[in-house]
């Protein structure tokens, strides 16, 4: 299977190279210049990732990363020439799975592409609702999850999550009663070496809780321990 990666970036020489890089890899890249045909090919499409430039002529990537939110969970890698902390937690606010600050070495675009498809295709392995016997499932205070259908429920009621939400909640649920870092967590969901100053996981821990409806103040089920990291009890 050649995975469909969606590709929006309006400097020509960037995006071609970077395209370049992943058909090399046997992708099938859908390259663009502008966010109005990108909006178009999401809509006709079935798409495995997507790399969306932050600036563009017509409309930014946070627009299409939202947009692309609304009806599918398909990896969402941001290209961004900005570095502030504000514009790399927005993105991952609003949707994104990883980030890519410019300018870049193309093979670590692709090492991204890599592993963001990986955890993607193994999200969506099975979505069969007949397994019988499940040899990986928690069930803690009204939250249900499942590692063999990629499942989780909480207090009834089902979560959409993005592959990267889901294995945060699930190495949260293997270290249930012990606080987990920041730096673990990141360097066991994401496989990279984290980087002191790092909101990554800050922004996944954030939407999670917004999916569960939980508080951003006094949190009940994914407790921040300050200056530690987080807790599941």
């Amino acid at each position: 299977m050649k995975e469909k990666i969606l590709l929006v970036d309006d400097e020509k020489e960037i995006a071609d190279l970077i395209e370049l890089y992943l058909k090399n890899e046997g992708y099938t890249i859908y390259k663009f210049y502008n966010g109005n045909d990108a909006l178009n090919c999401i809509e006709t499409e079935k798409l495995d990732l997507a790399i969306l430039d932050v600036m563009l002529p017509d409309t930014d990537g946070f627009t299409i990363c939202k947009k692309i939110r609304e009806k599918y969970f398909y990896p969402i890698i941001l290209l961004t020439a900005k570095v502030e902390d504000i514009d790399k937690i927005m993105g991952l606010t609003i949707g994104a799975d990883d980030y890519i600050t410019k300018p870049f070495n193309p093979l670590e675009v692709v090492a991204r592409v890599k592993t963001q498809l990986r955890r993607y295709m193994l999200y969506n392995h099975t979505d069969s609702d007949d397994i019988e016997e499940c040899t990986n499932r928690y069930d803690i205070r009204g939250m249900v999850i499942n590692k063999d259908t990629h499942k989780c429920t909480y207090l009834g009621k089902s979560l959409s999550l993005t592959p990267i939400e889901f294995s945060i909640l699930w190495h949260l649920c293997e270290n249930k009663g012990k606080v987990v870092s920041s730096e673990e967590l990141f360097e066991a969901v994401w496989g990279q070496k984290y980087l002191d100053n790092n909101n990554t996981v800050m922004a996944h821990i954030g939407r999670l809780r917004e999916k569960m409806n939980e508080p951003s103040r006094k949190p009940k089920f994914i407790k921040t321990v300050w200056g530690v990291g987080y807790q599941i009890e």
